[in-house]
Formats: C-alpha cells, structure tokens, sequence
C-alpha cells in the first residue's frame, strides 16, 4: 500500500484496522499496525483522584485482544481530524467503548502515525477514559 496519493485515508485505514482488529478478536492485526517500538499510553485518575499517565506494553494490548470473544471489545471512533506532513501524521479519534454489548467508558484517542516502508504504523497513541460526559 502507498500512501502517496491520499495520505489522510491511508491513515484512517491503517487505525481503523486496529479496531476492526478488536471488534475481531485478531490479535495479529492489531499488532500489524504499530510501529516496533510503539508507546500506548492513558490518561487516568489514581484512587486519589490525581492525574496520572499508564503506560501499556502493545504486546500486552494485543494479548488482552485476542482473548476477547468475538465482537466484544467495540471501540466506535470518530475521525474527527487527520493532518499529514511527508512521513508523519497525526489523528484525534473521539469514541465510545462497548464491553460485551454495554457502555464502559468514552475519551479521545490521540494517535501519531509514521510512514514505515510505504505503510502508516502507529507509533505513539495516548487516550482520556471517563464515563462522564459521553455523547
């Protein structure tokens, strides 16, 4: 795949394979789309109530994936902006998560995209996670 002619929907492609990739349960798809030495990473709350940034191992996350039954893990994004400069690009996906056909939480998805060898791979994504304030 080239991401010379449309850039903006290579990328869009490229995160939207991570989560058809969760909606199937393919923890190889997933792992597809990230660059080797990817960073994943939330924004939370501690007990205390402070903020405080988690970070994920990818491998880890695609572990988590491919456990999960078909379909049960559905995050729906919505692209809400895409920019592309030669070989980086960025996108800010707000979703909602669905766990096992109920509501877990909603937040923004901030990812960073390299062109790698001709294809868009993730190399940084950060996300908010709250209940509140879901439309």
């Amino acid at each position: 795949i080239t991401f010379a002619q449309q850039p903006e929907e290579a990328v869009k492609k490229t995160i939207q394979t991570l989560f058809d990739g969760m909606r199937s349960s393919d923890s190889n798809a997933v792992l597809s789309v990230f660059a080797p030495e990817a960073t994943m990473q939330t924004i939370a709350l501690s007990k205390e109530g402070k903020t405080v940034v988690r970070q994920d191992k990818v491998i880890n996350f695609a572990s988590f994936v491919g456990k999960q039954s078909k379909g049960a893990a559905d995050e729906q994004i919505v692209f809400e902006s895409v920019k592309v400069d030669g070989d980086l690009a960025i996108a800010w996906t707000p979703y909602r998560f669905v766990y096992n056909g109920k509501f877990s939480h909603c937040g923004v998805n901030s990812f960073t995209l390299v062109g790698l060898n001709g294809e868009w791979k993730i190399n940084y994504l950060i996300d908010t996670r709250r209940k509140e304030n879901c439309n």
